[in-house]
């Protein structure tokens, strides 16, 4: 801010007896006063400010002292601040230099003192003599464009956990067997229990995408000569499937199944696996059996060579049958409610007309997604904070009660409180991002933004792009309370962009005295919400530290317009002092 140098005479009212202390005043009249800034700044709850005294040459006599005495007056109450005491013995070359002193000074802010003025008064002292000078203004009230900031609130809902796009779950039937060298499905197979498992899948009529069926063969010379006996196997097990479907009066539904016959001939796969599960050989013997399956000759010279190896007979007779198969996997839906059907009995469980088990927790959870009704969300939340120690449906039904205090400012008390009480059951649970961000804002809410700091920051660890850029409007609002300005102005840069984040960038910036990107901060929160009045009022702050006449009174007008209660915040407020006496200010907060 602006820095305005005193120049004072204390002026003696009274004579001494020696004429030390009198000249001592009149020669105060050189003295230079400096305060910087002028006016005083409030920030962080705190007003810093330095005074810088100069002492005129010559002035500080042997023997003798002078005193600068600081006082705030507000009204009919002052606030007496720390002393500048100036020594003679502490300045032997005052015949020479000019003695100086530079100090720091703070005090707690408080709205009282918004209209005030810092004072002084010098005090020539001799031994057990003084002389007080009268006190001088030297500077004017306190700027508060740091207390505009606004508190930034976010309601962080965690995922429901339920998936209510289509799934497809995959049915696989054991193994249906053949007799070496046929593809006939033998009635044995299809009595069996995989029968009688696939007979009653296709029963169920269960809304199915592909049946693929994997048709294989053993490698000895009768299987592996019929080429076409795995794709045979294959369309046995399809001309079945087919055949149970007409039986349960399939019709259109048949057709929106695709099969895929898929035979594999010549490949060592299929007996590698059974080989590994074989028990009736040795490792060794399992060894010669890899390196010939493994070599570089031709299937048909691998089964030969298989022939001449040890226990070759108990392989043929153990392990090719189970390599005689068609094996069936069906792609089906997953059978899920309608949406309408899981908002319909969310509402019947919360009225009492349905039991709690006619969803799941994560159908519930769902069910709250579907309406826009605060209220309902929070029976629904309620509801599933029921159903076992679930942290999502605490921190999901404290998120609701934060959303409803936003919405309803009257009742923000008495919802924070509510959410705060199911947030802490939510972090017992699971200390989670989203839990995190949701206590951001209870502590924020209740006036501690160094706390809310601390959650916002605990909660960008790890969270996902929504929830970050929620809680960074938090953090940014936090940040600004502790005059982190350059901090904020990241923080807010990274927030999501609704008109008080927006607003929150501007002040940030125009703290941080740059003041051309603070407007068009401004600019931004107002075309958000052309209602907001103190994005406007933040415009006609960063316009007047910039010098813009025009722009202060365009958007002091805009602010008032909507917001009435400005007008008199403005007609005190420090910032505009270089317009008070102007006709155009004036006339715009009529």
């Amino acid at each position: 801010m602006r820095k305005i140098v005193y120049a004072f005479v204390i002026i003696g009212a009274t004579a001494f007896t020696s004429c030390t202390l009198p000249k001592m005043v009149k020669m105060a009249k050189d003295q230079n006063l400096t305060v910087t800034p002028n006016p005083l700044e409030v920030h962080k709850d705190t007003v810093n400010y330095e005074v810088a005294a100069n002492l005129p040459v010559k002035m500080l006599k042997k023997g003798t002292s002078y005193t600068l005495n600081t006082f705030y007056k507000y009204g009919d109450n002052e606030l007496a601040l720390d002393p500048i005491p100036f020594k003679a013995e502490d300045y032997p070359n005052s015949k020479t230099e000019a003695p100086r002193v530079t100090k720091s000074f703070s005090f707690p802010y408080k709205p009282a003192y918004k209209t005030g003025v810092l004072q002084v008064e010098g005090v020539a002292a001799k031994g057990a003599k003084s002389k007080k000078s009268p006190r001088l203004d030297v500077a004017t009230g306190i700027i508060t464009t740091s207390k505009l900031v606004q508190n930034a609130y976010y309601a962080a809902f965690a995922d429901h956990g339920y998936n209510n796009q289509e799934e497809i779950v995959p049915v696989v039937i054991p193994d249906f067997y053949f007799e070496q060298g046929k593809s006939v499905l033998r009635t044995t197979e299809t009595k069996s229990e995989k029968g009688k498992q696939l007979d009653a899948f296709i029963a169920a009529k269960n809304a199915t995408r592909t049946v693929t069926i994997t048709g294989t063969h053993s490698p000895e010379g009768r299987e592996r000569v019929n080429t076409k006996l795995s794709e045979e196997r294959a369309i046995a097990i399809k001309k079945y499937y087919v055949a149970q479907m007409k039986k349960y009066d399939y019709k259109g539904l048949a057709d929106s199944i695709k099969f895929i016959e898929k035979p594999i001939v010549d490949d060592w796969t299929g007996f590698k696996n059974a080989l590994s599960a074989y028990e009736g050989l040795t490792a060794d013997e399992k060894a010669a059996y890899l390196n010939v399956v493994n070599s570089p000759s031709s299937f048909e010279e691998q089964e030969k060579q298989l022939k001449k190896l040890p226990g070759y007979k108990k392989v043929f007779k153990e392990v090719y049958p189970k390599l005689r198969t068609a094996k069936t996997e069906i792609l089906t839906i997953k059978e899920k409610k309608t949406d309408a059907e899981i908002a319909v009995l969310a509402k019947q469980i919360t009225s009492g007309a349905a039991q709690a088990d006619a969803l799941s927790f994560e159908e519930l959870m769902y069910a709250a997604s579907l309406t826009p009704s605060l209220d309902e969300k929070a029976a629904i939340y309620e509801a599933a904070t029921k159903k076992g120690t679930n942290w999502n449906a605490h921190n999901n039904l404290g998120a609701t009660y934060i959303a409803q205090a936003i919405e309803n400012p009257a009742r923000a008390s008495e919802l924070a409180d509510k959410a705060a009480a199911q947030l802490e059951i939510a972090a017992k649970i699971k200390e989670t991002p989203e839990v995190n961000a949701n206590l951001a804002s209870i502590a924020l809410w209740k006036g501690n933004p160094y706390k809310a700091y601390s959650l916002a920051g605990k909660s960008l660890n790890g969270a996902n792009s929504d929830v970050a850029r929620g809680v960074n409007g938090v953090k940014g609002a936090s940040e600004i309370y502790q005059a982190k300005y350059a901090d904020a102005v990241r923080t807010e840069s990274s927030a999501a962009t609704t008109p008080v984040n927006l607003f929150n960038k501007g002040l940030a910036q125009l703290l941080n005295k740059d003041y051309a990107n603070a407007s068009s901060s401004f600019a931004e929160a107002t075309r958000a919400n052309s209602n907001y009045a103190i994005a406007y009022y933040g415009a006609a702050v960063a316009a007047a530290r910039s010098g813009n006449a025009d722009a202060v009174i365009s958007n002091l007008t805009s602010a008032v317009k909507i917001d009435a209660s400005l007008k008199e915040k403005a007609l005190t407020d420090l910032e505009f002092s270089k317009w008070f006496t102007n006709d155009a200010f004036r006339n715009a907060l009529k």
